[in-house]
């Protein structure tokens, strides 16, 4: 979780509550362990940016509601899945614990603080360390979307680049604005798409900046139209294709309520300002395509079979290392991913002793996310995949001792040597979520 800090975004109630991840089922089941949560500490967490509902994840014994300082959980929920993620939706299949926050604009290495807000039915609003949080949802109705208003901030920049916002000297008349400044030729987003964007930001009503991607040189990463965000970001980029660029004027009721948000100095009565950059939409379905290269030398033999299951072959008669091995398939060409970072993936496993598979993202037609560095998968996993390049697919062999250990995991058996072939899809900035 290196340099994260918060962002303006989660929201269903006023601090933060969030939901699960549709795209997070562990590849194995759950982590060994007694299922005690793994926290982070407040000093990291409150870093971590978020604008929406707060995680309900399972806290630690002793842990407080107040206090959400759960960054994954080796807990198992239901069907999980094998390398040690997060659940998909109910049905979905396996993959163990892992934060998979769908928030809205988080900022890494910015000034804003986490911003939660929590399900109706959650209790107590649960923040971090010294992270602010906004007060009930607001009652008020959220206005239906314009693409005008009689005035309008005026931006100038260059797609992919901040932001210049300049703000009228006229108050806004209260229209929840959504315009599109600028249309990208890449995909159109749809509701559940994974989505990466760039976003610069500015409240009306004082004039103030509020931190934005460009600060923290990380996109933000979440689903579009989960229902997790406020609705300022939830749903705004959904109909836009990739490589649009978006002005958003968010009134009270679309943004953080009646009560503002203290914490970022956002009043009850200010209209939030964002330019948003689509940079990248990815179908919960979606896998690499391209030329592969052949794994190292006696390394398992891959067959890619488009939105299938890839055919995991071991080498007859090489033994399983003992340590990592991993192989690059496909270069990516986006940016190395580092710890800390969320990850969208696809997937398939399979054990190294026959080659029989275990579990794989694609049968279920449902991407997998998690966050580097947490804790929530295998440490092979971990270990694998940050460092890589986004847009990559490589093929990693995984020891007992970086797996599952001397336990058992569903149809894994005690120290088993296991094989995943990962396609790495997007990675961005994400806050935690059960």
């Amino acid at each position: 979780m290196s340099e994260k800090t918060s962002s303006p975004g989660e929201a269903g109630t006023a601090n933060g509550s969030t939901a699960g991840d549709p795209a997070a089922s562990r590849p194995g089941g759950p982590l060994p362990g007694d299922g005690e949560s793994i926290i982070v500490p407040p000093s990291i967490l409150k870093q971590q940016a978020g604008w929406g509902p707060a995680p309900a994840q399972p806290i630690a014994d002793g842990a407080k509601d107040e206090a959400p300082q759960v960054f994954a959980s080796t807990v198992r929920k239901k069907d999980i899945s094998e390398a040690g993620y997060d659940e998909n939706p109910p049905g979905a299949g396996k993959l163990g614990v892992i934060l998979g926050t769908v928030l809205a604009l988080l900022l890494v290495g910015s000034g804003v603080t986490l911003w939660a807000v929590n399900r109706p039915d959650s209790g107590k609003a649960k923040t971090a360390d010294a992270a602010p949080t906004s007060a009930a949802p607001t009652a008020d109705a959220v206005p239906p979307i314009k693409d005008s208003a009689k005035v309008l901030p005026t931006v100038t920049g260059e797609f992919g680049k901040k932001a210049a916002i300049e703000l009228p000297k006229e108050a806004p008349d209260g229209s929840f604005v959504v315009k599109q400044l600028s249309e990208g030729s890449g995909p159109k987003v749809d509701k559940g798409n994974w989505v990466t964007v760039d976003f610069t930001a500015k409240d009306w009503a004082t004039g103030k900046e509020i931190a934005g991607s460009f600060e923290s040189g990380k996109p933000q990463l979440f689903q579009a139209g989960s229902g997790k965000l406020i609705p300022a970001l939830d749903g705004v980029v959904a109909g836009h294709k990739a490589g649009s660029r978006l002005l958003v004027v968010a009134p009270p009721a679309a943004a953080f309520g009646a009560q503002g948000n203290t914490g970022m100095g956002v009043g009850p009565t200010d209209n939030l300002v964002f330019v948003i950059d689509i940079k990248q939409a990815t179908a919960p379905d979606a896998t690499l395509g391209g030329d592969m290269t052949e794994p190292a030398a006696g390394m398992p033999k891959v067959k890619d079979n488009g939105k299938k299951a890839a055919d995991i072959t071991p080498v007859p008669g090489v033994e399983a290392p003992t340590e990592l091995k991993s192989s690059v398939l496909i270069q990516g060409k986006g940016r190395k991913i580092e710890s800390g970072e969320k990850v969208v993936v696809q997937y398939t496993g399979v054990l190294y002793k026959d080659g029989k598979k275990f579990d794989s993202s694609l049968d279920r037609g449902q991407a997998f996310s998690f966050v580097t560095g947490g804790g929530g998968v295998i440490e092979g996993w971990d270990k694998a995949v940050t460092g890589q390049t986004v847009g990559s697919r490589i093929e990693v062999v995984i020891p007992p001792a970086l797996g599952y250990k001397d336990q058992a995991s569903g149809p894994i058996p005690a120290n088993s040597t296991l094989v995943f072939v990962i396609d790495i899809l997007d990675a961005g900035v994400g806050a935690a979520d059960s």
